[in-house]
């Protein structure tokens, strides 16, 4: 049985950094090069970004476990009435179980907690597994965007939105 809890130990921060470490490199594989890939890792989902992100932007993370096996996670940051889905990551073997759908329920019922009515995100726009999924999900494309990550890196992206996040069952 998966369930999904908020981080709130610097040893759950840790978690989140391995798992970046294990999910992006099979994620991004194809898509941005190695270099790229490590790059971004420890820009923001190292041990140091993560606790920076948490303590001063905002950010909630929350972790996927099924029977206390770290399976994903999640990373998340209210913004002007909205929910930025900043990152959600699955290992390999725990997709294609509905476990992005449940975490997406989850995030419906943050949205209800913060009063937002939409959820946003950022894509790599040849991740094309990932736009498949959010497209299913009910998010639809709202614009392109190429954003200078420092580094001699760039992050060509599609913005997508999930809209009319009900506030209230």
């Amino acid at each position: 049985m998966m369930t999904i809890r908020e981080i709130e130990s610097g040893s759950d921060i840790m978690e989140v950094n391995r798992l970046a470490g294990l999910i992006w490199h099979e994620a991004y594989r194809g898509i941005v090069s190695r270099e790229q890939i490590a790059y971004m890792i420890e820009r923001f989902q190292s041990v140091r970004a993560i606790t920076e992100q948490l303590a001063l932007e905002g950010y909630r993370y929350y972790l996927m476990e099924d029977e206390g096996r770290a399976v994903g996670y999640c990373g998340v940051q209210p913004r002007d009435g909205r929910l930025f889905l900043s990152k959600v990551y699955l290992l390999h073997e725990a997709r294609g179980q509905g476990r992005f759908r449940q975490m997406l329920e989850y995030l419906r019922g943050l949205c209800r907690e913060v009063g937002a009515r939409t959820i946003w995100l950022t894509v790599n726009r040849r991740n094309e597994r990932a736009i498949g999924a959010y497209r299913r999900a009910g998010f639809r494309e709202v614009r392109a965007q190429v954003t200078d990550i420092g580094g001699g890196y760039v992050m060509d992206d599609y913005i997508m939105e999930l809209e009319k996040i009900p506030q209230k069952e």
